[in-house]
């Protein structure tokens, strides 16, 4: 009688992990059936991307990765992208406050007076680490003369 209970519980803990593995199976294989072009995916090694095509013959995704490069998977290792992964959906640009451009007198310019420029290149680098030498030594001066 033991180990008819045994057996019976064994069965029953067999078929419920058996039902939750296949729930999740056929979720992704309804997602890899609607994936088509533009939708942002994971690949199960990790790389994260957007589908640029999906070829259902042959079983194989286009997926372009953020820098750019075009990659091609077979089906089963596309699935969805976790929470944690996906791309924030950008705002709508006509929500933006106006309110918080402000337009300098004179320019076009919607650059406030209190954002730093960044040069494009490094040519003023040397006068500025220069500049801030000089800065360190008469300080250092300063503070030695007192």
């Amino acid at each position: 009688m033991t180990f008819l209970i045994l057996i019976i519980a064994l069965a029953a803990m067999l078929f419920f992990t058996t039902s939750r593995s296949r729930k999740q199976q056929r979720a992704a294989a309804q997602f890899r059936e609607s994936l088509q072009p533009g939708v942002e995916v994971m690949t199960q090694s990790g790389m994260v991307g957007v589908v640029v095509a999906v070829d259902t013959d042959r079983q194989i995704v286009r997926i372009e990765s953020s820098d750019g490069h075009v990659t091609d998977w077979v089906m089963p290792a596309v699935k969805e992208v976790p929470a944690q992964f996906a791309t924030p959906v950008p705002e709508d640009p006509d929500d933006t406050d106006e309110s918080e451009v402000t337009e300098q007198e004179g320019s076009g310019s919607t650059i406030g007076p209190d954002v730093i420029d960044v040069p494009d290149d490094i040519s003023g680098l040397d006068s500025a680490q220069r500049e801030y030498r000089d800065q360190q030594a008469r300080k250092d001066d300063d503070t030695d003369g007192k």
